[in-house]
């Protein structure tokens, strides 16, 4: 039991701060609303969670003996995320309520877990840290993956009603698209650690 509250602490850290998945999710609120975001809003909260299940179950192992097959993951999760910062950052205002451009289905949510760097991190790092030799390792797996599960809701939700509310705010065009620029800067910002981790890898040795 104090095992599952420090992963619970561990998966609200970890969920609550910022990210490519809060980015998006609040951006998405913001131009969207929370009810055209629901699908969005559900890929992140029950995608990341199945990660972390298939992650404890030894999916992770298969980038162990093929570590470049991880790292070329990293790469397109890095073209993929630049895209996306660019999608946010030059949306029109008036494109968006003319529907002319869509949030994320639930399927491109869930997917967009296995090319997202902080995901890869957050599912390793507690499997790694939660898992112990002597202990049940699926039933351990299986807590680690609940505690997700119960903390995705409340804190991806936090981002989406933030952004909701600041649709309110913004509802002029100047101040939405200066919006969409922070986020997609914003964006750019978090996958930094990733490009500096890309480089150590590829060009260190040069």
């Amino acid at each position: 039991m104090e095992i599952f509250i420090a992963v619970l602490f561990f998966a609200f850290s970890t969920t609550i701060t910022p990210g490519p998945n809060n980015v998006m999710i609040m951006s998405s609120g913001v131009n969207y609303g929370v009810r055209a975001s629901m699908p969005h809003f559900l890929g992140i909260c029950l995608g990341f969670p199945l990660m972390v299940l298939l992650v404890g179950f030894g999916f992770g192992v298969i980038f162990e003996k093929f570590p470049n097959l991880h790292q070329l993951i990293k790469v397109v999760g890095v073209v993929y995320l630049l895209w996306l910062a660019w999608h946010i950052a030059s949306a029109e205002p008036k494109a968006i309520k003319r529907g002319d451009k869509k949030p994320f289905t639930f399927w491109q949510a869930a997917l967009f877990q296995w090319v997202n760097a902080k995901a890869w991190m957050m599912a390793s790092g507690a499997v790694a840290a939660y898992t112990t030799v002597q202990g049940n390792p699926v039933m351990e797996v299986v807590a680690i993956t609940l505690a997700f599960l119960l903390m995705a809701f409340p804190c991806v939700g936090v981002w989406l009603l933030f952004g909701s509310l600041l649709r309110k705010v913004l509802s002029n065009s100047i101040f939405q698209r200066v919006f969409n620029i922070t986020m997609g800067l914003i964006l750019v910002a978090s996958i930094i650690p990733v490009l500096q981790e890309l480089w150590r890898y590829y060009f260190a040795s040069f």
